[in-house]
């Protein structure tokens, strides 16, 4: 039977641009199953769950469940779990991490700090402090949104584990099933889709060194989509790999075009044309859509080097 995930691949289109958006994640262990919408279909108390969502409305904070790899069984309320929240955007990438025993205290967080980049509510009401251990590895792998993120999602999050790499966590929700598996490395927020272990295993080594691998890469949630595709444009175009290099500085115009500025940390400046274009012919966005759609996709039309004086008027 063919599904979303077959049938985005076999008309090859595009992940660049289609990164979930976030400056911050806010990543919370709860074992056990997921539904759909896993903040409130879940064995997290579900007012619990209806209060992060709305707390963290228009704060570019984004609320996940995570567990580890394997079988996932009612085994009951966990007594410690492990929470994270990382920020995303270049120059002040961080994650940090602390264990509780009541997920309530999380709604003691100041979540427009955190979406800033601001950490230090985290270390305040969660005695938290740095992540010093590898990056985090989330697999996507709610089957309940869509049955390729269990198919495809399951086993590599189980082969990565396996392999003995550190970090591998599975996670609710990074939108985009169509292009499972998909994986999303923090501290640097860049997610991929249509990955495989040995090329995660490749973006980890990357990821380590401070390095961005650009192949299967949808983007860096910091950004909003028109910004994912124009950044990822101009590391293909100069060669850019490492991880803080660049910025989205201005992003002028609306849907469905505009025109992006991205800077780099040498002052270097490009100006990014981003169209919106429907994809064709239409094809199901998700394995329960009732209706075949066209999802949108980004188009760079325009990657175009600065001048200094330019790049100080922009």
């Amino acid at each position: 039977m063919s599904t979303c995930s077959t049938v985005s691949r076999d008309l090859d289109e595009p992940v660049a641009g289609t990164a979930p958006v976030a400056r911050t994640w806010l990543l919370l262990e709860q074992p056990g199953p997921w539904g759909a919408k896993a903040l409130t279909s879940s064995h997290l108390d579900t007012a619990l769950g209806r209060a992060l969502e709305a707390a963290v409305k228009g704060t570019d904070v984004r609320v996940a469940l995570i567990r580890r790899p394997g079988r996932h069984a009612d085994r009951g309320t966990p007594a410690v779990r492990r929470v994270y929240a990382a920020h995303t955007t270049p120059g002040n990438v961080w994650v940090r991490t602390t264990t509780l025993t009541d997920p309530h205290q999380l709604l003691g967080l100041d979540f427009a700090a955190l979406g800033r980049g601001d950490g230090r509510t985290f270390d305040a009401v969660l005695d938290g402090g740095p992540h010093t251990g590898d990056p985090l590895v989330l697999v996507c792998t709610n089957g309940k949104r869509d049955r390729c993120c269990a198919l495809l999602g399951r086993p590599l999050a189980a082969e990565l584990a396996a392999s003995g790499a550190e970090g591998v966590w599975e996670v609710t929700h990074l939108g985009g099933h169509r292009f499972s598996p998909t994986v999303l490395v923090l501290p640097h927020g860049y997610a991929y889709g249509r990955v495989q272990a040995h090329s995660v295993k490749e973006i980890l080594h990357g990821a380590r060194e401070g390095r961005i691998v650009v192949e299967g890469c949808r983007g860096n949630t910091a950004w909003e989509r028109p910004g994912q595709a124009a950044e990822l444009a101009v590391r293909s175009a100069v060669g850019e790999v490492a991880a803080q290099s660049l910025s989205v500085v201005r992003t002028d115009g609306a849907a469905p075009r505009w025109e992006v500025t991205v800077a780099h940390v040498d002052g270097r400046h490009w100006r990014v044309g981003v169209a919106q274009g429907a994809s064709a012919p239409p094809r199901p966005e998700s394995c329960g859509a009732a209706v075949l759609g066209s999802p949108a996709r980004m188009e760079v039309t325009g990657v175009r080097e600065l001048s200094v004086t330019a790049a100080l008027a922009s």
